[in-house]
């Protein structure tokens, strides 16, 4: 398989947490087959049917998942544990996500962009 920028940027994670990101890539990827991997707002993130649906990063002290809706995390009542700002959720460097709450995460953003699609048509 071809290295994507996605690996470049995997490369410049200490081994914890790139060992934390590689399990929600590859959630991501069996949650959104045929995603293409690409960097949107300068983290690592997965576009499908050309929208931006899910990315994420490695911090210093923690990990971050990005909803690329704000909307997104005020949705999913799971989230209330975690650390969060309005647009990104907070996990510990050495605990990826559940892959259920990936799941409703991503299933959410997607509904959300159903959503728009079909207001846009009734306009």
């Amino acid at each position: 398989m071809a290295r994507t920028v996605v690996d470049e940027y995997l490369d410049t994670v200490a081994p914890v947490p790139r060992a934390t990101l590689e399990r929600l890539r590859q959630d991501l990827h069996s949650l959104l087959p045929g995603a293409e991997e690409c960097i949107s707002y300068g983290v690592p993130s997965f576009r499908h049917e050309g929208v931006v649906l899910a990315g994420f990063s490695a911090g210093k002290k923690f990990c971050s998942y990005y909803p690329m809706s704000g909307s997104v995390l005020n949705r999913i009542p799971e989230t209330v544990g975690y650390e969060q700002t309005k647009s990104s959720l907070h996990f510990e460097l050495d605990r990826p996500l559940p892959k259920a709450l990936v799941k409703k995460l991503v299933t959410e953003r997607r509904r959300i962009e159903v959503e728009k699609r079909v207001k846009k048509v009734k306009q």
